[in-house]
């Protein structure tokens, strides 16, 4: 094989993505590491990259999967690989492309982050005494109803206060009951629990103070509705004013509710109907959350669980 006309395509290749394609620099050189990877392999099977052949890449993929690289590392590699041999066939230098149907190694799934029960608690039952009471009613409500009834931060900043025509979402109180527009534009019904509704009543007698003449339930300063962003930026200052370790976010608290929820009742089904989950595997990582409570609670307590040092 001829090393150094290898070379020569993987920088005639690079000149083209920089100058012809533009792509910006970290790209091109993020593009040069995965060739140099590719020279490397084609030059230890002996073989030129022009005559490199699918099961070549197979073989390559499942020596860096099996070396520890993760899925989504080696779906990078591929796909600066593919685009390098689709170039090389347009110029006719290969007859077809040996990347195009190699797929990446399945990356596990990550697991949501959730709170411990104690940590939710302390972030439901944080008080800001220093806040715009109007304000930290307003907040107490959107923790409550965030972690009270798993909603999405999209169904719970499309709530109105009352049902109409054009909402999108509302509330019942008389029925301890929020309707939200999921995803998929599918409504659900999803229980309000105690203290969710005795925040929005406290809420609902001040709201007025803001002036506001929008429908919706959550309205800011300016009585406008408040945005998905507003209520993750109140959010993460309010979990650090409460002293968690961790900035909370919308969705962990929706996480949250889902794993609480598992752990004291193991219905799963009902779980997937109170989340809004068209399929039942999306609701399932939720077992494996709450298999890591039983192994922590396991560790902890069982004489067994750890060998003496």
């Amino acid at each position: 094989m001829d090393a150094d006309a290898d070379a020569a395509l993987v920088e005639r290749y690079l000149e083209h993505v920089r100058v012809g394609k533009r792509l910006a620099q970290r790209t091109v050189e993020l593009y040069a590491l995965d060739l140099r990877k590719l020279l490397e392999n084609a030059r230890a099977a002996n073989i030129p990259l022009t005559r490199v052949q699918t099961a070549h890449i197979r073989r390559w993929v499942a020596q860096m999967h099996a070396g520890g690289r993760s899925g989504r590392g080696i779906a990078l590699i591929l796909s600066g690989w593919r685009g390098f041999y689709a170039w090389l066939g347009l110029h006719d230098q290969v007859p077809s492309n040996p990347v195009q149907d190699v797929k990446a190694p399945r990356s596990p799934r990550p697991l949501p982050k959730a709170l411990g029960v104690d940590d939710a608690m302390r972030l439901a039952d944080h008080e800001d005494e220093g806040a715009d009471p109007v304000l930290e009613a307003r907040d107490v409500a959107i923790v409550e109803l965030l972690y009270g009834c798993g909603l999405r931060v999209g169904e719970l900043v499309g709530l109105d206060v009352v049902a109409s025509g054009v909402a999108r979402g509302w509330i019942d109180l008389d029925a301890g009951e929020a309707h939200v527009l999921g995803k998929g534009s599918k409504r659900r019904a999803v229980p309000i629990g105690r203290q969710a509704v005795q925040a929005l009543q406290a809420w609902l007698g001040l709201r007025g103070q803001l002036a506001t003449t929008d429908p919706a339930l959550f309205v800011g300063r300016g009585g406008r509705r408040l945005t998905a962003q507003s209520v993750w930026l109140r959010l993460r200052r309010r979990s650090m004013q409460a002293g968690l370790a961790t900035p909370v976010h919308p969705h962990m608290l929706r996480h949250s509710f889902a794993s609480h929820v598992l752990q004291s009742s193991s219905d799963l089904r009902a779980v997937q109907e109170l989340l809004g989950h068209a399929n039942i595997a999306t609701t399932q990582v939720y077992t494996r959350l709450d298999f890591q409570h039983l192994a922590k609670a396991y560790d902890a307590a069982h004489p067994r669980a750890h060998r003496k040092r």
